[in-house]
C-alpha cells in the first residue's frame, strides 16, 4: 500500500483523528507530572543516575518512571509529525497515599543544623598548654603549668652551701567569657618560696579585664602593680635565673585593686602607653589589722601612675632579651610614681608585717629597654622613701623598734644572642640605703656583678639557664660567690 503523502492544505482524516485521540491523555499526563515531580536533582547526581527520592505529597499522584510506560503501536510518520509516547495503562488515584520507594539507592541525609554540627575547638601548643574555645567563640579556657628547678651554690669566707629545690610550681587558667574582649587570668603558686610570711594562700594572680576600648582598658583583681619594668616582666621571661637584687628590695609587688590602661594610647602604633592603678597597698590577700593592740593599722590606699614611650613603635618589651633578633631598633622608656598610704609592710606592698603601726611610702622609677639584632639592654632606677625612719614601743616589758626601709638603686644588664638558641648575658647593680635598715644591707651586699649563659629550647617557654655573681658591699675584697643552674619549663 502506498504511503500517504501530506500536501499543503490537505489533511488525512484517519491520522488526524488518531493523533487527537492520543494527544489528550498525554496532555493530562504531562500536566500531572509537572505538578508532582521534584524540581531539584540530588547534588552530585549525574544525568541518568537512579537515586531514591522521598515520597510524593499525598495530594499529587506518584508518576512511574519512563520504563513503566508501554508505547502503543503508531503508524510510521515523518519525524515532524511523530506523536509523543502514549500514556501509561493505569495511573494511581490521587487519594491513594504515596509509598516510600524500595530502591536500594542510598538516601541523602538532610544537612545538619549549626546547633548539631558545631563543636568546641581544641588547641595544644608547647609552652601554651591546652586551649578550648566554644564553637560560637564566646567562651575560651586555657590551662598551662610551669615548673622551675634550681640548684644554687653559695660560698663566702664563713661557709659553703649547696641547695637543690623546686623553686616554684605554677598553674595558670586563662581565657575569655561572653566576648573575646572580656578576659580573665588565675595563677596559683605552690613553691616553698612563693608564700608570704603569715599568708598561706596560693593565689598569685586573679583578675578580670575588659579591653574593648583602646584607650581605656579596665582590670580588676590581684596582679602585679604597674610600677617598674623589671618587676612587671613575667618571671618565665627573664634572662637570668632570678630578678635583680635592687628590684627585689625596692619594687612594688602584687596588690588588689583596679587598673586603667592602654598599650596604644591615641592609636599611634603603640608608641604611647599608660597605667593608672588604685589598690589597698597591703599586698596579696591581706588587710590591715585595725584592732592591733600595739598601734592602729587603719586600711590605706596605694595609687600608681606610669607612662611609656616607644619611639619606634610597639614591640615585645614585656620580655627580656631579643630572641627574635629584631631587624629594626626598638626602644621603650618608662617613668612611674606611687604613693602608699598607711601600709603595714616593711617593703610597702610585701615583706615583714609591722605591729607597732603603719608607714607612708613614696615611690619613683625610670626604666629603659632597647633591642636590635639579638642585642638587648635593660636598665632601671628605683627609689623608695618612708615618712619616718622608725617606731619604738614597749611590748611585754621589752622595748621594740621597727624601722622603715628607705633607699634607692639601679641596675643595667645586657644580652647577645650568639645563635638561634644560645645567649650570653651580663649584669651589674648597686643599692644605697638612706635609713639604718638598708644602710646595713648595702654596706655588706649592696653590689653585684656577674654574667650568664642561656640555652633556649622553646624560647622562654623551655630554657636552661646558668649564671654567676660576685656579691659584695663597700669592701670589694670581702664578698661572696653565687652560682646557679636552672631549668624553667612551661607546658
Amino acid at each position: 500500500m502506498a504511503r500517504p503523502v501530506l500536501r499543503p492544505g490537505k489533511t488525512i482524516p484517519g491520522i488526524s483523528v488518531h493523533i487527537l485521540k492520543n494527544s489528550f491523555p498525554l496532555l493530562v499526563l504531562t500536566l500531572s507530572a509537572s505538578l508532582s515531580m521534584p524540581c531539584e536533582r540530588v547534588a552530585g547526581q549525574a544525568p541518568g543516575e537512579s537515586t531514591a527520592q522521598a515520597p510524593f505529597p499525598a495530594s499529587s499522584p506518584q508518576v512511574p518512571s519512563d520504563s513503566a510506560i508501554a508505547p502503543a503501536p503508531q503508524p510510521e510518520l515523518p519525524a515532524a509529525f511523530a506523536p509523543p509516547a502514549p500514556p501509561p495503562a493505569e495511573l494511581p488515584q490521587a487519594s491513594t497515599p504515596a509509598t516510600p520507594p524500595t530502591s536500594s539507592a542510598t538516601l541523602v541525609p538532610a544537612p545538619a543544623t549549626a546547633a548539631t554540627s558545631a563543636q568546641p575547638e581544641f588547641a595544644l601548643a608547647p609552652g601554651k598548654g591546652l586551649t578550648v574555645t566554644s564553637a560560637d567563640k564566646r567562651f575560651q579556657i586555657g590551662l598551662r603549668s610551669r615548673i622551675q628547678l634550681r640548684t644554687t651554690l653559695q660560698k663566702d669566707d664563713k661557709q659553703t652551701q649547696l641547695e637543690a629545690q623546686v623553686r616554684t610550681l605554677r598553674f595558670v587558667v586563662s581565657g575569655h567569657a561572653l566576648v573575646p574582649e572580656l578576659k580573665y587570668l588565675i595563677q596559683f603558686a605552690f613553691g616553698t618560696n612563693d608564700f608570704d610570711s603569715g599568708n598561706s594562700s596560693p593565689i598569685f594572680d586573679a583578675f578580670v579585664e575588659y579591653n574593648k576600648v583602646r584607650d581605656f582598658n579596665v582590670r580588676v583583681g590581684q596582679f602585679f602593680v604597674p610600677f617598674d619594668r623589671a618587676r612587671t616582666i613575667r618571671e618565665f621571661a627573664l634572662q637570668f635565673v632570678d630578678r635583680q637584687g635592687v628590684v627585689r628590695e625596692l619594687t612594688l609587688d602584687r596588690d588588689v585593686g583596679v587598673m586603667f590602661s592602654s598599650q596604644d594610647l591615641f592609636g599611634v602604633g603603640g608608641r604611647l602607653a599608660y597605667h593608672l592603678f588604685v589598690g589597698g597597698g597591703d599586698g596579696r590577700n591581706r588587710v590591715a589589722d585595725a584592732k592591733n593592740k600595739y598601734g592602729p593599722q587603719a586600711p590605706g590606699v596605694l595609687v600608681v601612675g606610669r607612662l611609656i614611650a616607644r619611639p619606634f613603635g610597639a614591640f615585645d618589651d614585656d620580655q627580656e632579651g631579643d630572641l627574635t633578633r629584631t631587624a629594626k631598633p626598638r626602644l621603650a622608656v618608662g617613668v612611674a610614681g606611687a604613693y602608699n598610704i598607711s601600709t603595714d609592710r616593711d617593703k610597702s606592698t610585701y615583706g615583714a608585717t609591722y605591729t607597732l603601726g603603719t608607714y607612708n611610702y613614696v615611690h619613683a622609677a625610670a626604666d629603659l629597654v632597647f633591642k636590635w639584632h639579638g642585642f638587648s639592654l635593660l636598665t632601671e632606677f628605683v627609689y623608695r622613701e618612708a615618712n619616718k625612719e622608725q617606731r619604738v614601743a614597749t611590748v611585754a616589758g621589752q622595748t621594740v623598734t621597727e624601722r622603715s626601709r628607705s633607699g634607692y638603686g639601679y641596675f643595667a644588664q645586657v644580652g647577645q644572642m650568639l645563635t638561634e638558641h644560645l645567649e650570653v648575658t651580663a649584669r651589674a647593680e648597686k643599692l644605697w640605703g638612706t635609713d639604718r635598715a638598708l644602710r646595713d644591707l648595702a654596706r655588706t651586699s649592696g653590689r653585684q656583678v656577674g654574667g650568664g649563659l642561656n640555652v633556649y629550647l622553646n624560647a622562654h617557654a623551655f630554657k636552661l639557664q646558668s649564671d654567676y655573681f660576685y656579691v659584695f658591699g663597700n669592701d670589694i675584697g670581702k664578698g661572696g660567690h653565687v652560682a646557679r643552674l636552672q631549668l624553667d619549663a612551661s607546658f
